[in-house]
């Protein structure tokens, strides 16, 4: 145990992210294998930390709205005390109003000079009398505002989606953004049955729930990391989102066939198509970063899986020797990842809407070229984690008007029930949106390559 407390701890993690530009899955990773908390204290950590993170743009809004100076002023250390403060008073309702400008004052007192704590004192202090009295701005004249601010999300993200969704799906999906996300997880069923990992599970004292689409999918609770636990250090389950387990079933590849995983890393699509595939035929697996190609055969390793072949490679540069190779060929690629923003707090403030343009050249760069890889009468398989039209469905049509040779292929045979009356399922693509579907967002396009 450490006499470190939580707030303390996200707050090292805070200015992690702020200053060194660190991400926050491993800021507070970092930090909480350094003080090795408590259960609490380890959840209240990350808490603060994702939360403050998430809400950022609100509560740098609320703050500046009873300081005379801009936040940019002070010092990391004290915008992030007062920051995590008004997190508490604004989201916590757990937390006394009194223990969180309390604790931010104990806080400044170790992280800041003696006349600082009074300011952060009496910053939060007001901010707790006068609650009630926060208005946002008014949706009904300036809905990017309004919803910007109260659901704390880029304006520039809002206004596409006001536009590609309207208001009310709008609000639905940051909502949804602002949700902490399930802890799913796959069932390697080259070594186990999902009924078998529950229990397994169950001694660990983990509770763990049937998915609601994919039947190896399980959500877990109650554990303090995956790695701490048997049934991950025996290969008995993969770190997978649901909506990301659809891409293996939506390619069904077939027993003792080629397949080509064109950006693979970290590994979750690879392995589960070696783990429908029960370790027949080859998988090659390229990615561009080597050290990405180590955890893929980490993961390989643990889960037991002896079919892939994973390599250094960029996806542009593949076809060279491996053209007409693969019976299949999955090109999940690289995207601006609008789809996973509930998993990743702070990612959201990384992005801006003229990177996406940039994203949409590298895509097609790497479908143009991945597609040559694909053998006549072969599949060919498109995904990413976002929700843009532009980088999804524009992206096939795009390249379906080059490609003759190409056509989508009828997505429902390999879908769950629930999700076969998707619009497009039945003409090869589906997507996935977090406040429909409970997933993360997700886009997957189904291309069949002519026999000749």
């Amino acid at each position: 145990m450490t006499n470190v407390t939580a707030r303390e701890m996200a707050l090292q993690a805070l200015k992690a992210v702020e200053e060194d530009g660190a991400y926050a899955n491993l800021a507070i990773n970092n930090i909480l294998e350094k003080y090795q908390p408590g259960k609490l204290d380890r959840a209240f950590a990350t808490e603060l930390t994702y939360g403050t993170l998430r809400t950022l743009n609100t509560l740098d809004w609320v703050i500046s709205r009873f300081v005379k100076q801009p936040l940019a002023v002070q010092t990391v250390w004290v915008r992030n005390i007062l920051r995590m403060g008004t997190y508490q008073l604004l989201y916590l309702d757990k937390v006394p109003a009194a223990a969180a400008c309390n604790e931010a004052v104990e806080l400044a007192k170790k992280y800041a000079h003696s006349g600082v704590v009074k300011f952060v004192n009496g910053v939060l202090r007001n901010i707790t009398r006068n609650l009630d009295k926060i208005q946002y701005p008014d949706l009904e004249s300036d809905p990017v505002a309004h919803i910007s601010l109260k659901y704390s999300h880029p304006s520039w993200m809002v206004e596409r989606w006001l536009k590609d969704f309207g208001l009310e799906e709008t609000i639905n999906l940051c909502k949804a953004n602002n949700e902490p996300p399930p802890n799913t997880v796959r069932t390697n069923t080259l070594r186990i049955t999902r009924n078998d990992l529950i229990e397994k599970l169950a001694q660990e004292g983990v509770e763990a729930e049937k998915t609601k689409y994919v039947n190896e999918g399980l959500n877990l609770k109650g554990f303090l990391s995956y790695r701490s636990l048997q049934s991950f250090k025996e290969g008995l389950f993969q770190v997978q989102d649901e909506s990301s387990m659809l891409v293996a079933h939506a390619l069904n590849p077939a027993h003792g066939s080629r397949v080509i995983d064109a950006a693979a890393a970290p590994g979750g699509k690879t392995t589960h198509i070696a783990q429908l595939m029960e370790n027949t035929g080859t998988v090659l697996a390229f990615d561009v970063r080597e050290h990405k190609i180590k955890l893929i055969n980490e993961n390989c390793s643990r889960l037991g899986i002896t079919n892939v072949k994973a390599m250094v490679n960029d996806a542009r540069q593949i076809p060279a020797k491996f053209h007409n190779w693969a019976d299949y060929v999955l090109l999940d690629a690289p995207c601006s990842g609008l789809g996973v923003l509930r998993r990743r707090a702070d990612v959201r403030w990384r992005k801006e809407a003229y990177q996406i343009s940039a994203i949409v050249k590298l895509q097609k760069e790497m479908l143009e070229s991945v597609s040559r890889c694909v053998r006549p009468g072969g599949v060919l398989l498109y995904s990413t984690c976002t929700i843009t039209e532009e980088e999804n469905l524009g992206q096939i049509k795009s390249f379906l008007e080059k490609h003759s040779e190409f056509i989508l292929e009828d997505l429902t045979p390999f879908l769950p029930a629930d999700l076969i009356n998707e619009p497009g399922a039945s003409r090869g693509y589906v997507q996935l949106l977090p406040h429909l579907h409970g997933t993360d967002g997700f886009f997957i396009a189904r291309m069949r390559k002519k026999g000749f």
